[in-house]
């Protein structure tokens, strides 16, 4: 296209094109004419030459006509040609666009249908998860009921021995009962912290004496006893005393009777042999033994002289605990080769836990991977929808370089 001023020239329309031939050419003549009155005088020769080429450019005016005629009806076909190709290729978009709605429907229905049964299999195991912690919770329920029971039967319990509690003076002032009540406790001390099959009550040795308890430890030590002794007289004579003098008195009678009940111990529980080289007696006061350790020292030093060691309730506890440890040790080394195939077995077991876990952690990323795939195709489906909802077929053909080019007028 040319612009000269205000007015715009299509080089591509053939009529003006032929327009501007047509003008080219009557200047042309008219450039001719002038040079050929200017040169008339020369020759007539040139007159002629004029007269001919006016006529032959007469012939090509009138070609120029005809081509022109010629040009305007191909013109004609090539718009008609253009304008069925457009028409084909709008059918062929439109029957493009059904198979793409058809497939994009089908692609659709398919990942509608993946989500719901995606969505199904996590539906049911959210329901399997909510089943187990409901049970879970009406366990802990129960187990706090029946916990709450214990509790208030041990309150009984503890109603029915404040009632005891007022007896025991009575209990303590026989020597005879004072002794069973010594032995009582001791067993109750020793059937907590010691297996069954790991001591003996009232056990008869070798010497005919009868000990308390025949705790049966592997050699060394070897079976040791221990014996409950209860110098109850004598500390409370201690506790009664007012006068300092009275107080040392009643201290000295102590020290005697715990001095008399060491050496019986060791005479008759310590046998060579048969038993350990120690013994153990048993003080079933805490009190009374706070007092001998406080007050009579000589006393206790005596008993290890003797491999005589006094205990009360909460050492004997803790010795009790040491020669389970020791029990332990030696069934454990005893056993070892059973523990050890236990061991190996528990080691294959947590083993095949780890796998099934690493399995089950594989199997929840991938249902979660899926998931997150659905969700992207389904977003990705829906955009490519509108997008073809939405589609401009003037899109389809190739822009044209509107683009006008400015020249310069020629000048006068």
């Amino acid at each position: 296209m040319i612009q000269i001023g205000e007015t715009t020239i299509d080089l591509g329309d053939p009529l003006t094109l032929a327009a501007l031939i047509a003008g080219a050419v009557a200047l042309l003549i008219v450039v001719i004419l002038l040079v050929t009155l200017q040169r008339a005088g020369r020759a007539s020769d040139a007159v002629e030459m004029v007269a001919t080429q006016l006529g032959r450019m007469s012939q090509d005016v009138q070609s120029l006509g005809h081509g022109q005629q010629q040009l305007a009806g191909n013109i004609q076909m090539v718009s008609d040609a253009q304008a069925n190709a457009q028409v084909q290729t709008v059918q062929t978009m439109e029957a493009r666009l059904a198979e793409v709605q058809a497939h994009m429907a089908e692609r659709l229905a398919d990942n509608a249908l993946k989500s719901a049964r995606s969505l199904s299999d996590m539906q049911e195991r959210m329901k399997d998860t909510l089943t187990g912690s409901s049970e879970k919770t009406t366990k802990s329920l129960t187990e706090l009921q029946e916990r709450l029971a214990t509790i208030d039967k041990a309150q009984t319990n503890i109603e029915k021995l404040s009632g005891d509690v007022l007896s025991l003076q009575d209990i303590l002032s026989n020597k005879q009962r004072r002794g069973m009540f010594g032995e009582i406790q001791l067993t109750d001390i020793v059937s907590k912290a010691l297996p069954a099959d790991s001591y003996a009550l009232q056990a008869t040795l070798s010497n005919g004496k009868r000990a308390d308890c025949l705790v049966h430890l592997p050699n060394p030590p070897g079976p040791i006893v221990i014996d409950a002794k209860f110098p109850f007289e004598a500390y409370e004579a201690y506790a009664a005393a007012d006068t300092q003098q009275m107080q040392q008195v009643a201290l000295r009678d102590l020290g005697q009777a715990v001095r008399k009940h060491i050496k019986d111990i060791s005479d008759r529980y310590i046998i060579e042999g048969e038993t350990a080289d120690g013994a153990i007696m048993f003080l079933p006061s805490e009190a009374v033994y706070a007092e001998l350790h406080a007050r009579l020292p000589e006393v206790v030093r005596l008993g290890f002289d003797a491999r005589v060691w006094i205990v009360s309730p909460t050492t004997c506890m803790a010795t009790l605990n040491t020669m389970r440890a020791i029990l332990k040790d030696a069934r454990m080394r005893e056993q070892a080769g059973e523990i050890r195939k236990a061991l190996r077995l528990l080691h294959r077991d947590v083993e095949i836990i780890g796998e099934k876990a690493g399995k089950l952690e594989t199997h929840l990323r991938q249902a979660g991977d899926d998931v997150s795939g659905v969700l992207t195709a389904a977003t990705r489906a829906g955009k490519r929808a509108d997008r073809l909802d939405n589609f401009d077929f003037e899109e389809l053909s190739p822009e044209q370089d509107q683009t006008p080019v400015a020249v310069i007028p020629p000048k006068p």
